[in-house]
């Protein structure tokens, strides 16, 4: 079907249908070219190129979403990451890797039988989920450093889970409840991978997470004295942080010789590591040797410790002095196809949401933080499907929700590993002792262990320093990190989860719907080093660069814009003009859709309320005909005067924070249009647009009337002045390149040889050109144009033989490409003559 076809096809269907296919172009039949500005640099004769900016269309947008073939195949590709760097892999990076993946397994296995005490489970199901993960992850891994495995946090929320699932169904195994949880967690999380969702995860800030992590861990830690101290009362340590910790000090009497295994472990947990801080501090030259004493510290107490236990216990294996850790399964007992059924699900489907922001939260956190620090970037939405994949397959073998540990992908990056292939080396260590260490682990006492947990979870509490951090870079997130870390220590973990990430949430809501715009004005500045003007000599720059002046005593000035209320910390010494009586340039904020849209505006009218008069006084001829939210003065009292303020002429909106924009606010903008028309009646409001950087944006503007004068704007529609930007086409030949280069040349000369008492001069950051368009009438007679066609061809930007061509599209006269060029146009088609210090040149 031809193109001229479709278009009548199209068009007899919208008749049909009652649309107005020209809703996008008001003028209609009613323009002309001359009058649109559309003829204004058409002519062929001469060496200038016009532009018309083409629409985007619905077409293009299906494409830019809908992915090539390409894409798909590299959509698969990089589902694993592995293939990009299995290939060239080497002996090298095999060291490292064996060096990373042995030391990490050899903390692993205590952290993984002490993280599934925390999750209710017997101990051999945490070397089981430390097995999968580091087993698993290494396919589908974007972070080199990071360990999956059973982590305290989400072992805590498990162990909670888990108690009340056996209670409504307590003829179903712990293990079974928590090997469905992983599957449900696992699948939930690996679709948001596969739907590449990770950037939901950037929703929740730093704050939030670090109060997350600091409640928990003085959560778990709390948790875990009792069993530290052994004392034999009978209170639950799933009771909130606070109740725990009361109950702790009440019952500390009741303590037992267990009190001696574990605190004398802690304290050697700590002093070893003070120890190999100060001596690697002491000795630099041997740090790394401090390094891998340090890190294997854990192994060192657990060993030390089981060793004294089976010396105490050897023969009192029924009777023990203190609590053991009791006998561990060799091998996978536990191995088997998981149980997912509506029963169980059905226990712990309110709990979900926490479980996953857990998964989520912790390992993204932890992968971008050590990416960062290692030179890498991550791929949040691969590492979901990591997470997930090994959460999916981990049950099979009897594992429990995993995800990445902060401690161990510290020790893990410390070691110097290489490649994600480090973990299978650490699946080799934890299956070694899953067959090899089951009977040395039955003496491994409980007090000991709890020890290792609280030692290893102290280092998830965010240290005052950064807190303070916090509150010097924002106040309002530092109040966020309280809340967070108060409501988990007097509720539970999980609402401690939800608190955190709504109050994130609604206070980015607020800041979004309270967004307040800025209105500009025009400061000149000069160019000065020292205590010196910045001299016009030409060895600094070139006084006739666009936006730059020479003033009358030989420097260089220019015009930029700045708040009037000067709430960018500019000096309020510096007095900043009103660009021009009734002309207001508005700057948004942060962005402009239908959150802010209406705070925006009513600012936005308020202020030029308040700032201009309307522009027929008398327009109201009785009382009666007045508005009543205007109902003028009181009886025998006259109307405030307002004869000194200046009426409405235009106003320039700066578009630069803004990228897209809904039919909210497009809608927004044409009411307010309409209610400055009716105020500035019958004189024409102008619109002007600066640093739109969206073409959608601009079709959208386009749409409501914006980006050219209205049809029904009387004698101002037939006066008005296009003015265009235009830019030399030729790149580096072109004769702007070259004396930008040549300027360049003399300015390092300069640099070398002049003395700063002298001055520089300034040199112009651009080499855009502003040119003036002509004066046209709405009368489109052959006679106009010729005398149009005879301007044209007689201005600078025709003379010249410079190959110049629009930047900005010739049908969009009111898009600009700066404020400069905004306000120039403003002041043009007010009916004043641009102001010479506006700095726009001739091409």
């Amino acid at each position: 079907m031809s193109g001229d076809l479709k278009t009548k096809v199209g068009h007899g269907v919208a008749k049909a249908l009652g649309i107005k296919v020209p809703y996008r172009d008001p003028l209609g039949a009613r323009a002309d070219p001359v009058t649109r500005g559309e003829s204004m640099f058409s002519v062929g004769t001469i060496d200038t190129y016009s532009y018309l900016e083409p629409e985007p269309t619905s077409a293009e947008w299906l494409q830019e979403i809908c992915p090539t073939w390409p894409q798909v195949g590299s959509y698969f590709y990089r589902l694993f990451p592995f293939l990009s760097w299995i290939t060239r892999y080497n002996l090298q990076w095999l060291l490292g890797d064996m060096i990373a993946g042995v030391t990490v397994g050899a903390v692993v296995v205590p952290q993984g039988m002490a993280y599934a005490k925390l999750a209710n489970l017997p101990v051999e199901f945490g070397l089981y989920s430390s097995f999968m993960g580091v087993l698993i992850y290494w396919f589908f891994a974007t972070s080199k450093d990071i360990t999956i495995g059973p982590v305290a946090v989400m072992s805590t929320l498990t162990g909670k889970i888990v108690a009340e699932a056996q209670e409504k169904i307590p003829d179903v195994e712990t293990h079974v409840i928590a090997s469905c949880l992983a599957v449900i967690c696992g699948a939930v999380v690996c679709a948001m991978g596969l739907l590449r969702l990770g950037f939901i995860v950037d929703f929740i800030p730093l704050p939030a997470i670090s109060a997350f992590m600091t409640g928990s861990a003085i959560n778990i830690c709390s948790g875990q004295v009792k069993d530290m101290l052994g004392e034999t009362a009978s209170f639950s340590t799933k009771d909130a942080t606070y109740m725990v910790i009361i109950n702790t000090l009440k019952y500390l009497p009741t303590a037992k010789i267990d009190a001696a295994m574990g605190v004398s472990a802690l304290a050697m947990l700590y002093i070893i590591r003070s120890g190999c801080n100060y001596g690697a501090k002491k000795f630099p030259r041997h740090a790394k040797a401090w390094f891998f004493v340090s890190t294997l510290r854990t192994v060192f107490v657990i060993l030390f410790y089981t060793m004294i236990s089976a010396a105490v216990n050897l023969h009192r294996r029924d009777n023990p002095r203190f609590k053991l850790l009791g006998s561990v399964p060799r091998g996978f007992q536990h191995a088997a196809v998981p149980q997912v059924n509506a029963r169980i699900i059905k226990t712990f489907a309110n709990e979900l949401p926490a479980s996953i922001i857990v998964l989520l939260i912790e390992h993204i956190a932890i992968s971008k933080s050590f990416g960062r620090v290692n030179n890498y970037t991550i791929d949040p939405s691969q590492e979901l499907v990591a997470i997930g994949v090994s959460n999916l397959l981990g049950p099979f073998l009897g594992g429990y929700p995993a995800t990445g540990s902060f401690s161990r992908t510290a020790i893990k990056s410390k070691a110097g590993v290489r490649t994600p292939l480090a973990g299978v080396i650490t699946a080799v260590v934890v299956l070694l002792a899953i067959y090899a260490l089951p009977a040395v682990f039955f003496y491994i006492p409980k007090a000991s262990l709890a020890g290792v947990i609280i030692h290893a979870v102290g280092d998830l509490i965010t240290p005052p320093n950064t807190v303070y951090q916090f509150w010097r870079v924002s106040p309002l997130d530092a109040i966020i990190f309280f809340i967070g870390v108060f409501v988990t220590i007097f509720t539970t973990i999980e609402i401690g989860i939800y608190c955190t990430v709504c109050v994130s949430v609604a206070i980015l809501l607020f800041r979004v719907a309270k967004a307040r715009g800025q209105f500009l004005g025009r400061v000149t500045i000069h160019s000065v080093i020292g205590d010196h003007l910045v001299q016009d000599d030409g060895k600094y720059g070139s006084a006739s660069s666009p936006n730059v002046t020479s003033d009358d005593k030989g420097g260089l000035s220019r015009s930029i814009f700045l708040p009037i209320n000067h709430t960018d910390g500019s000096n309020p010494d510096v007095e900043v003009q009103q660009p021009y009586p009734g002309i207001f340039i508005y700057r948004f904020s942060e962005g402009f859709n239908y959150p802010n849209a209406n705070h925006y505006t009513d600012y936005l009218v308020q202020a030029i309320f308040k700032q201009t008069r309307r522009t027929n006084p008398f327009s109201y001829g009785k009382p009666g005909d007045r508005p009543w939210n205007n109902p003028g003065p009181r009886k025998g009292k006259s109307e405030e005067d307002h004869s000194h303020l200046p009426i409405l002429k235009a106003v320039i909106l700066d578009f630069s924070s803004v990228n897209n924009v809904d039919v909210t606010s497009v809608q927004n903008l044409i009411d307010v249009r309409n209610q400055l028309d009716l105020y500035a009646s019958p004189k024409p409001v102008q619109w002007h647009f600066a640093h739109i950087n969206n073409r959608w944006s601009k079709r959208a503007l386009a749409a409501a009337g914006f980006g050219f004068p209205s049809p029904d704007a009387g004698e101002g529609f037939h006066r008005w002045k296009p003015i265009f930007s235009v830019a030399e086409i030729e790149g580096s030949a072109s004769a702007a390149a070259h004396a930008e280069m040549v300027n360049n040349e003399h300015v390092q000369h300069a640099i070398k040889s002049e003395d700063l008492e002298h001055g520089l001069k300034h040199d112009s950051e651009t080499t855009e050109r502003e040119t003036h368009g002509i004066e046209e009438s709405s009368d489109a007679s052959s006679t106009q144009d010729d005398k149009l066609q005879r301007d044209l061809k007689d201005s600078k930007a025709y003379r010249s033989r410079r190959r110049v061509a629009m930047v900005q599209g010739l049908n969009r006269p009111f898009f600009h490409i700066d404020l400069t060029s905004a306000l120039q146009s403003a002041l043009a088609n007010a009916g004043e003559d641009p102001d010479p210090t506006m700095n726009v040149l001739d091409a």
